[in-house]
């Protein structure tokens, strides 16, 4: 992990549970603040026992991270069960404790657009800061129409309930171009008051390079 002074960087560096740890306790050593994401609670089929998805979620936090992403269970989602889904979220949100909780919906997989209108309300009605679309593990991963639809729900949402939830497209965006869309996609649905990283973030491991290549 090797971090530069520079204007330009992530909003957060995302790693598995086990190594949260060491990417804090470095980041102490070099005096260098930066959010740590960390991908629990059975990442990515989130096919666990929500016991032990509570517990790694815990574990995780009390490791020094900030934000932890988390995936819904797609058997329910796919059922119908949205109680499910819910419930399961709110308890997961309960154990972040101050941490911040990202929503994986894994988009994908869940078959139609409704299903991910349904997750994104069940998910934000169940406490999550943010809502993102996917793993990065499946076939189909972010996708600006499944965005319009998750963007939606927030805009419907905020509607609603006076609150602003996050937006996070995730997986397969790589250039400039591509995450130009998805700004621009946000702007036109949301407006810019979310054009900001605690409320917009885009999940690339190659995207930030790539930008920097392009200034």
């Amino acid at each position: 992990l090797t971090i530069k002074d520079s204007s330009i960087t992530c909003a957060a560096v995302c790693v598995y549970p086990q190594r949260v740890h060491d990417v804090s306790q470095h980041l102490n050593e070099i005096k260098k603040k930066l959010n740590i994401a960390a991908v629990a609670a059975g990442f990515p089929s989130g096919q666990y026992h929500l016991k032990s998805k509570l517990l790694e979620v815990e574990l995780t936090v009390a490791d020094g991270a900030t934000e932890i992403d988390i995936v819904i269970s797609r058997a329910a989602a796919l059922e119908g069960d949205w109680k499910t889904v819910h419930d399961e979220v709110a308890a997961l949100k309960s154990a972040c404790g101050k941490a911040h909780m990202k929503t994986i919906l894994a988009t994908g997989e869940l078959k139609t657009l409704s299903n991910v209108y349904k997750a994104s309300w069940a998910s934000m009605l169940a406490g999550s800061d943010f809502i993102k679309t996917s793993t990065g593990k499946e076939t189909v991963n972010a996708t600006l129409e499944v965005a319009f639809v998750m963007c939606s729900a927030i805009k419907k949402f905020h509607e609603r309930t006076g609150k602003k939830i996050g937006f996070k497209p995730a997986g397969g965006i790589k250039t400039p171009q591509e995450a130009l869309a998805f700004i621009a996609l946000i702007k036109d649905v949301l407006g810019e008051e979310w054009l900001n990283p605690n409320l917009f973030r885009i999940g690339a491991s190659s995207l930030l390079d790539n930008c920097l290549k392009a200034l």
